[in-house]
């Protein structure tokens, strides 16, 4: 069993993605991890992430045994992120890693914003996780400040936003929701309600 969990930043899915695995006992891969160690490693190399060449040779280069979450959480990261996944190198070179992990025996659940619609469209089960920007912007703000980053709430808003804007209005893979997904607004959930509801959905197509 396949599952694909979409939705931008803050929005719940990873945790619901996280969730699910664990629930139904499969292998979970969070491919935002990937374009995040990606833009890392640019900045690391002193490109910047607008240098398609040096993202996609990076992207190339990447070694997921060696991902530092450490450093691939922070607010700068995220931004960068959103910038070098919009290259068709980075995306073309990380593709056929994301689609051999969801192929493995058994079955796997991913998470990330093109999962249902390009990685795995053959998904048995999509979720489309979102909720408000404001809610989401808190969560992320909560986020980073727990983790000692100084930042506000209206930075936290503003980049949310812009990155949304980008990662929908990309040529590449564009975060969107499959015709075939189920959306799940998490705005007024707490995090085990939106587990269960997630669970639940999940059971449901199963059975269909």
């Amino acid at each position: 069993m396949i599952i694909a969990v979409d939705g931008p930043l803050a929005s719940g899915k990873g945790t619901i993605a996280r969730a699910l695995a664990a629930h139904f006992a499969l292998p979970h891969l969070d491919t935002g991890t990937l374009y995040r160690a990606v833009a890392v490693a640019v900045t690391d190399s002193g490109a910047q992430p607008e240098d398609a060449k040096a993202a996609e040779a990076a992207a190339l280069a990447l070694d997921i045994a060696a991902i530092d979450e450490s450093r691939i959480r922070s607010a700068g990261a995220g931004v960068a992120a959103s910038i070098v996944s919009a290259h068709p190198g980075v995306r073309a070179a990380l593709l056929k890693l994301q689609r051999d992990f969801a192929r493995q025996p058994g079955g796997a659940v991913l998470d990330g914003r093109d999962i249902g619609t390009v990685i795995a469209p053959d998904a048995h089960v999509k979720l489309f996780v979102t909720a408000d920007p404001e809610v989401r912007a808190g969560r992320r703000h909560a986020e980073l400040i727990n983790r000692g980053e100084q930042i506000g709430f209206d930075q936290v808003l503003g980049q949310l936003r812009q990155r949304d804007a980008r990662d929908a209005s990309r040529t590449e893979a564009p975060l969107m929701k499959a015709d075939d997904a189920v959306e799940l607004d998490t705005s007024a959930f707490t995090q085990d309600e939106a587990i269960r509801a997630a669970i639940a959905i999940v059971e449901a197509r199963r059975g269909s």
